[in-house]
């Protein structure tokens, strides 16, 4: 009970930016003075807080402010995208200190790629200068399924040769420090909630394009994982039923017909984009998908009637996970949302409200992330930060 209590008190200070008092803490929080003064006092003392100045000028003693200290500790993120690997470091307040990107390996290699993750998270933390005792783990990102409890990564469909990936065992033996697996859609709804801003408080699903798509759930401010950790599959909910087969049987699933590969397909099967022969690696395919954007960009019509079909597609998509949850608003990011944002803002919400039930009582806000285009390495180093500071129910334990 106290470690949940502590964690209340962090998560109550981290959710205001401008710092709050110890009485702000007792009526946020209900707890008891003496509780609150207690757990500040060893906040201050480990240095996860500090005071910062007073506040109040009527009568009475002015009270002190109490702020996250963004030195109290850090994480290091890590997104796995078949066609990018991200890494970053955090500090306590969710700020990026360094990151990099560079390519996933070519051919995919489980340990070549792991071994990637170890040079870059050296390199980035020795360019951070941060002391290695302040960092308390890694978060990795992948794509999905995963076994969390096993941090390990099950036969994802887009990383070929990933059978039971040890990911968590690897890393950690190669850092030294404690490593959390999760899944990409996953981390990314919890970077919005811990670095989003108010596009990241109460409840909202987190719509993931990346070189897959998927969906992350945050209802009351509590991450949904599922009773396996891999909830937010949503590649076979059909949005086109005469749209291209899928091979899990049916046509027109999100899987092949909103994907960045779907959209290439696609252009390439209409001659705006030359088919070139390439295989369907995920390298090949940003580079057909970048230049697909351009072409929308200068106004080609062909390229922007497909952009434009994805979006009816997509929002389709949306409205099943949105009339069926009930949420606040739907985020959108991951590596590929930039060049489709100011398309899917444009659209997306217009349509969303057509087919939402709730449209006479209220409208579902379509935003994008607060977060930027790093919101998967984000996510995975707010895994560490969620899992060391976050309240959580499934971590209070009453005994009997």
């Amino acid at each position: 009970m106290g470690d949940f209590n502590q964690s209340v008190i962090l998560d109550a200070v981290r959710r205001s930016p401008d710092g709050c008092s110890r009485v702000d803490l007792i009526d946020a929080t209900g707890l008891s003075a003496q509780t609150v003064s207690n757990i500040a006092r060893r906040l201050l003392d480990s240095g996860l807080i500090v005071e910062a100045g007073k506040s109040g000028t009527g009568p009475g003693k002015p009270r002190t402010i109490l702020r996250l200290n963004p030195a109290g500790m850090y994480a290091a993120g890590v997104h796995i995208d078949p066609a990018v690997l991200t890494c970053v470091l955090l500090d306590l307040t969710g700020r990026v200190v360094e990151h990099s990107v560079r390519p996933t390996p070519v051919g995919q290699d489980p340990q070549q790629v792991v071994a990637s993750i170890q040079t870059e998270l050296e390199q980035i933390i020795s360019r951070s200068a941060v002391p290695r005792e302040k960092i308390v783990g890694v978060g990795v990102a992948a794509p999905g399924p995963v076994e969390i409890d096993e941090g390990m990564v099950i036969d994802p469909p887009l990383l070929l040769g990933w059978h039971r990936v040890p990911l968590r065992d690897w890393l950690a033996r190669l850092t030294g420090l404690p490593v959390f697996v999760d899944k990409d859609v996953t981390a990314a709804a919890v970077a919005e909630a811990w670095a989003g801003g108010d596009t990241g408080a109460g409840s909202f699903v987190f719509y993931y394009v990346g070189t897959g798509i998927g969906a992350g759930v945050v209802l009351r401010d509590e991450v949904e994982r599922g009773s396996s950790g891999n909830a937010g599959e949503i590649g076979h909910i059909i949005v086109d039923p005469s749209g291209p087969p899928c091979s899990c049987g049916a046509r027109g699933c999100v899987a092949v017909t909103c994907t960045p590969q779907a959209l290439v397909a696609e252009a390439e099967r209409r001659g705006v984009l030359p088919d070139t022969r390439l295989s369907s690696a995920a390298s090949d395919v940003a580079v057909q998908f970048s230049r697909l954007c351009d072409l929308a960009d200068l106004g080609n019509m062909a390229a922007l009637d497909i952009i434009e079909q994805s979006a009816r597609r997509t929002a389709r998509a949306i409205s099943v996970m949105t009339n069926m949850l009930d949420v606040d608003r739907v985020v959108i990011g991951g590596p590929y949302w930039r060049r489709l944002s100011a398309y899917y803002l444009r659209r997306v919400p217009v349509l969303l409200d057509e087919l939402s039930v709730t449209r006479s009582i209220r409208a579902v806000p379509l935003v994008g992330t607060g977060v930027g285009d790093d919101v998967g390495a984000i996510g995975a180093a707010c895994l560490v930060l969620e899992r060391t500071l976050s309240p959580s129910a499934t971590r209070l334990l009453l005994e009997g």
